[in-house]
């Protein structure tokens, strides 16, 4: 543990603003900050110490050439909360005291060498709720259109990360040869039959079947697994034109996309795209390394021509928005380099969307549950050897510990 101490008197505070104005307030302050004290000095100073405090435990000013890059706000019962704006937050106790006219704080930065610091939370990161009253009919269905023979692992993954994320019914949508490996493999979810072109293969004999499941669903997730044959390919240009609710287009649906680059510009803007690196090379023509050079600009490019939410995957996974609004993840873990973790990233933000979160909302959240996830993960098993299942029982324990701290962050 690290403390800190510092103590300021108020009347030093109240001069800096007679003296310097906004030129003092914003330079220390964030707008929060200001908004909550309203101008009270005692309320300044405490900030001020505080901030001091903190920067001290933390090591110094020398990473903080702003005051303003920690923010301290009070919680929903009055106790002062620390944040840092531009990086990660440890946990950092705080806590404030006036008297004398002075305004003194102490603050303690807990180290916890097994875990990563928390991020910080995006605006945008929202968390289902789960009232009591509730049936599985509440949190909607998603149907996961995935596998091809030789690929059983992707569509079991996908699927069960939708119902890790809360999702009250998963369909799995599987073509004949594989529906009795899946079907017993995913005790939890409904594994349904399609009629297939090839042992193992989806295409366009099955597609009717497809659209009248995808049809009734709240979400789909297309893409996990599927196989690259030629109806294949052909099969999910049909069915991603027709699709009625918001969708993630994943894997070998992206790469089937990109043989129909002129399809993207026409389809709905109901679908979330997720391609990795290499995947968003195929869909844009562009060399891996130019997209790996300016990723936030491609992704935001290619959000806005093709009307879809993108998610160009990687370290720091980028969320670009049809409207220019751009958030990159702040999870950068090796741990998650490995099959399948795509395939669990696909099922959890489709969980999200069947149970009623807007497209952008969902992306955000989903990339960082999954991020989390796999800090969890390593924090239990170390950074090799993670493997993309066992993020899944850890879904629910993240989603289960994020919520005070949503609930703290919005307060």
């Amino acid at each position: 543990m690290q403390l800190g101490v510092d103590i300021v008197p108020v009347a030093r505070i109240a001069a800096a603003i007679e003296k310097h104005g906004d030129r003092f307030l914003t330079r220390i302050y964030t707008a929060a900050e200001l908004a909550y004290a309203g101008g009270n000095p005692e309320k300044l100073a405490g900030r001020w110490a505080a901030k001091e405090a903190v920067l001290k435990a933390l090591g110094g000013r020398g990473r903080f050439p702003r005051m303003s890059l920690v923010e301290v706000l009070p919680n929903r019962r009055g106790a002062p909360t620390v944040t840092l704006t531009r990086e990660p937050t440890p946990e950092i106790a705080v806590s404030i005291t006036h008297d004398g006219g002075l305004a003194m704080a102490v603050a303690a930065v807990v180290e916890d060498t097994a875990r990563k610091p928390r991020p910080r939370i995006p605006s945008e990161l929202r968390l289902p709720d789960r009232p009591e009253e509730a049936n599985k009919g509440t949190f909607g269905q998603v149907c996961v259109v995935a596998g091809s023979l030789g690929y059983t692992g992707a569509p079991y993954l996908t699927a069960t990360a939708a119902a890790r994320t809360g999702a009250g019914y998963v369909r799995l949508l599987a073509a004949e040869t594989i529906y009795p490996i899946l079907a017993i493999k995913c005790a939890e979810v409904v594994v349904t039959q399609v009629p297939e072109v090839g042992p193992g293969i989806l295409g366009h004999a099955g597609i009717d079947t497809l659209l009248r499941h995808c049809w009734a669903a709240d979400a789909c997730v297309v893409g996990p697994g599927l196989g690259r044959e030629y109806s294949t390919r052909r099969m999910v240009g049909d069915l991603v034109a027709q699709m009625r609710c918001p969708t993630v287009v994943d894997a070998d649906a992206l790469n089937a996309l990109s043989e129909q680059r002129k399809l993207l510009v026409k389809l709905r803007s109901k679908l979330i795209l997720t391609p990795h690196p290499v995947e968003m090379s195929r869909l844009t023509g562009m060399k891996v390394d130019e997209i790996q050079a300016d990723r936030e600009g491609v992704a935001a490019k290619y959000a806005k021509e093709w009307g879809q939410v993108v998610v160009l995957k990687g370290a720091h996974t980028v969320i670009a928005n049809v409207d220019g609004a751009i958030r990159v993840n702040p999870h950068s873990n090796p741990a998650l380099a490995t099959a399948g973790t795509g395939d669990v990233l696909a099922g959890i933000i489709g969980g999200l969307l069947a149970q009623g979160l807007g497209l952008f909302e969902a992306a955000v959240t989903g990339v960082f549950l999954h991020g989390a996830a796999g800090d969890e993960a390593v924090a239990r098993m170390g950074d090799a050897g993670v493997l993309a299942s066992d993020l899944l029982p850890l879904i629910p324990i993240t989603i289960r510990d994020l919520k005070p701290l949503l609930r703290r962050a919005r307060s």
